[in-house]
């Protein structure tokens, strides 16, 4: 079988990373696919023994890719041409996708090369074919089948579906990010968005224990499920022993400021491991307003003494469209699997954080003396 395989913002790029981003894209297919790519201008054509399902399944996964398409081929002559379509169209019909007696139809046709016929003059002979054939209505408008012509020199494809694909950047295309997550909801997703623009995500996990249970299960079945769209690149999956930086905030620090001080000290650890693995940037959940350090007030003072970027992809969405997202990716269910929650947030949060008063408890708590005997801790994780 052959496809055409559209990529979307890669084609706006300089023909030299034009070329990088395509090679990163075509390997990243060949990583779960058996099979070969031409690239003829900016059209990739992948050709493969795989099942239908295997292909679907794979393309469907990879960051990078508009929309697909199943193809068949011939050379560009119009008896021959005339042959594919009576091949194709009662294919169709039968698969339940063109219903001649109650739908429309139209042709659409893209050439490139030099030929004795424009564009228009033969979409309009294919359209005269299938009416031979069906004896269909035509509507060029808003057609309820459409057929799909491209030619290219000698060779004609036709096809009649365009598949959605995940767009965004081919994963590896550009740097790492450290990705915080929690087991809840928003993390993960978040880490999906990353994924999104091209970058391989490394996972760390925060473990509270014994203010949280149950939770690194969690997690690593989350990062299973990211692994799926990480197509090419392998997931890292870190957890770090963040309990007894916690214990000693609980002890040391105003009961308000726990939640300040906690995500302060989670966004330093993970620069450390960024740095670790030549990482450019840290990520997170975050969306405004949510929980109690995510007001803006505390997002400024959790993030002052972290030297390094931090993105949060998240930021002005809500729970429903951040569900949705985790619905459909597949990490909903095992977010939501009941572990308790953390029981060290205070009864009263602090929400509205000063600078100031938070950089001068961070002082008082001794917090990179206590971070660096808690950054001895990083495991990694093996996901397989």
């Amino acid at each position: 079988m052959e496809y055409f395989v559209r990529y979307g913002e890669i084609g706006i790029k300089s023909p030299k990373i034009r070329h990088k981003f395509e090679k990163r894209l075509m390997d990243n297919i060949k990583s779960e696919l058996e099979c070969e790519f031409e690239n003829n201008q900016g059209r990739l054509t992948l050709k493969t023994e795989e099942t239908n399902e295997k292909v679907a399944d794979v393309l469907s996964r990879v960051f990078g890719i508009v929309s697909y398409s199943p193809i068949t081929q011939t050379i560009t002559d119009k008896e021959k041409i005339s042959e594919l379509i009576h091949e194709i169209i009662p294919k169709v019909i039968d698969e339940g996708k063109f219903n001649p007696q109650k739908d429309t139809f139209a042709v659409k046709c893209r050439r490139v090369g030099n030929h004795d016929f424009s564009s228009q003059e033969m979409a309009g002979y294919c359209g005269s074919v299938v009416i031979d054939i069906t004896n269909a209505k035509v509507d060029l408008s808003n057609p309820d089948f459409t057929l799909y012509v491209e030619i290219r020199e000698n060779k004609t494809y036709m096809f009649t579906e365009k598949i959605p694909g995940l767009g965004g950047l081919p994963v590896g295309s550009q740097g790492s990010v450290v990705c915080l997550i929690s087991s809840g909801i928003d993390s993960p997703v978040a880490s999906f968005q990353m994924l999104k623009r091209g970058c391989k995500i490394i996972l760390l996990h925060c473990d509270n224990n014994p203010y949280t249970k149950n939770t690194i299960e969690k997690v690593k079945k989350q990062a299973q499920r990211l692994q799926r769209y990480s197509v090419g690149v392998k997931v890292k999956l870190y957890t770090i022993n963040f309990g007894q930086y916690l214990e000693h905030v609980i002890k040391q620090a105003p009961p308000r400021m726990t939640c300040v001080l906690c995500k302060s000290g989670m966004y330093q650890t993970a620069a450390q491991l960024a740095k670790f693995n030549h990482a450019n940037a840290i990520a997170d959940g975050s969306s405004i307003g949510q929980v109690a350090s995510q007001t803006l007030r505390n997002i400024e003072a959790t993030r002052y003494k972290c030297r390094m970027p931090i993105f949060s992809p998240l930021i002005s969405l809500d729970k429903i469209e951040i569900e949705a997202i985790a619905k459909t990716i597949g990490t909903y269910e095992t977010s939501i699997i009941p572990d308790g929650g953390c029981s060290a947030v205070p009864k009263y949060p602090e929400t509205n954080a000063e600078l100031d008063v938070v950089n001068n408890v961070i002082d008082d708590i001794n917090q990179k003396d206590v971070l660096e005997e808690v950054w001895n801790t990083f495991t990694k994780i093996d996901i397989d």
